[in-house]
């Protein structure tokens, strides 16, 4: 302020050179202060060329794919190689696919699914760019991070919609994988506006199209329902319903455990137990709340077994809690869904429990067994797709989009995510081989993917039905092995049997 006070009085002296000087340093004062005032005023909020700092915390937001990885250095070297294919397409011959999910997570395990998830995604985008015999158009992948728990999921839903005109000519976005409110209301949001969606692990019976509505217009789904999973572990196993009971997380805003819950509901409608409830919300207490459940097991002589609806990390705390139970004498069989294919990665788990009688079998979405195991059936799905599939990922160092061994495929994320692409790719070449067709008519290619129109995913075949969901689609029912790491026991089917003409009944 002093300097300024000195330049203006200097300003009126009567040498010129001092006025000179004196104008000269008042602007720079003024422009200083200018350029202060706006930098504290206006931030830059840019992270990338797409994507920009949201919320609170500040999160990179957006959609690139240019190889920005929203802060996840695990995405270092996928983002690149994304990055590398999508330079070498040639402007006008492609058409956009995204990838829509949060990329950042302070969970390890959760991490580990969004880098397979990316790298399956990488895949499949590759095999259809230098492996289908010249067919067009091109495929550009892009990822749109939605922030945590995607709960800046709009501004990236405006973005995708407005990518659907001009050059990048978005014409799918797949990656969709939380089956909650927030997840709901993003189909919710791009549906309506015609964008074809294509879900990979969301299951909850709520975010699907059936005969009596058609909330979501344009979603298909490669993944079964939580019903469906439910169904197929029944008919892997037959339970007696008056010796088993319900554990379920109480969360109405996890609709992935309010539907499966719905599901065994009905299955147990002849259980003499009332449903035992464990509120994710309350992350404080669930271990406890976990210990005294596993007691009741023991005081309920007749239990043998406990169907679980949650989340994995309250169905490790429960398997714990059982693990350590008074009553090991008596074998207790854990049934869950596909929460359950996040046990083998999870070092919280004890991997004692097996050895203290508890058996755990959950449905897996996709496992790398199911199709090379000798018991493999002849329809449903094929060795030779998966190894298709398999013969890509072995590639993955020299692809540049790191390792990808059996342990990592494990957990189904590549194989899902592979095939959601496939099916995107699939929706999008078929109308019009060679050109881009419009976002309508490639949501109505999604009830034509079925019979000899199939898409043959890595993880079996995708028939989807006029509702774009998936009929009779393969679970692999998995079982905890005595060190804690998943074990492939069978294919099951929700009809109870495999497909033969992958034509959805009426």
């Amino acid at each position: 302020m002093n300097r300024l006070v000195d330049a203006f009085r200097d300003l009126f002296a009567p040498n010129l050179l001092t006025r000179i000087v004196a104008v000269t340093a008042a602007v720079a004062v003024l422009g200083g202060a200018a350029w202060f005032a706006w930098g504290f005023f206006h931030p830059d909020t840019s992270c990338a060329d797409g994507v920009g700092k949201t919320g609170p915390e500040q999160e990179c937001v957006g959609v690139s794919g240019d190889g920005f990885v929203f802060g996840n250095k695990e995405l270092g070297k996928v983002g690149e190689a994304i990055a590398r294919e999508n330079a070498a397409l040639e402007p006008g011959t492609y058409a956009t696919v995204a990838v829509m999910m949060p990329f950042l997570s302070d969970d390890p395990t959760r991490r580990s699914t969004i880098l397979h998830a990316v790298q399956g995604a990488f895949l499949q985008q590759y095999r259809a760019n230098h492996e289908s015999n010249g067919e067009r158009p091109a495929i550009r992948l892009v990822l749109a991070n939605t922030g945590k728990d995607s709960a800046h999921w709009r501004p990236v839903v405006d973005r995708l919609i407005a990518m659907t005109e001009g050059p990048d000519r978005l014409r799918a976005v797949t990656g969709i994988a939380t089956s909650d409110q927030a997840t709901k209301d993003a189909v919710t949001a791009l549906t309506r506006k015609h964008v074809p969606v294509v879900g990979t692990t969301i299951t909850a019976d709520d975010i699907t199209n059936n005969d009596r509505q058609e909330p979501f217009p344009g979603l298909a789904r490669v993944v079964p329902t939580n019903r469906d999973e439910a169904r197929a572990l029944t008919h892997f196993g037959r339970t007696d319903p008056r010796k088993s009971l319900l554990v379920h997380d109480r969360n109405p805003d996890d609709r992935y455990a309010r539907t499966l819950r719905d599901v065994f509901d009905r299955l147990l409608a002849d259980s003499p137990y009332q449903p035992q409830p464990i509120d994710s919300t309350d992350t404080g207490s669930t271990a406890s709340t976990a210990r005294q459940i596993a007691l009741f097991v023991c005081g309920a002589k007749d239990a043998e077994n406990v169907f679980f609806a949650g989340r994995h990390a309250q169905l490790r705390e429960f398997i714990n809690a059982l693990s350590a139970r008074p009553c090991q004498d008596r074998p207790v069989t854990v049934l869950t869904g596909d929460e359950g294919s996040y046990l083998g990665s999870d070092t919280e788990l004890d991997r004692n429990a097996v050895k203290h009688k508890v058996t755990v079998r959950y449905t897996a979405l996709a496992h790398p067994d199911a199709w090379r195991d000798a018991s493999a059936p002849a329809a449903g799905g094929s060795r030779s797709t998966y190894d298709t599939f398999a013969r890509l990922a072995a590639r993955g160092v020299d692809l540049g989009i790191g390792t990808l061994k059996y342990g990592d495929l494990t957990d189904g994320q590549a194989i899902v995510a592979y095939d959601a692409m496939a099916t995107a790719v699939q929706g999008i070449r078929t109308p019009d081989p060679g050109h881009v067709p419009g976002l309508v008519t490639v949501a109505n290619e999604w009830p034509r993917l079925m019979g000899p129109q199939r898409v043959e995913g890595a993880g079996g075949w995708i028939c989807l039905d006029v509702h774009g969901n998936p009929y009779n689609k393969a679970v692999p029912v998995m079982e905890l092995s005595a060190d804690g790491s998943p074990r492939f026991v069978k294919i099951s089917w929700p009809e109870g049997r495999p497909p033969t003409d992958c034509i959805p009944p009426r």
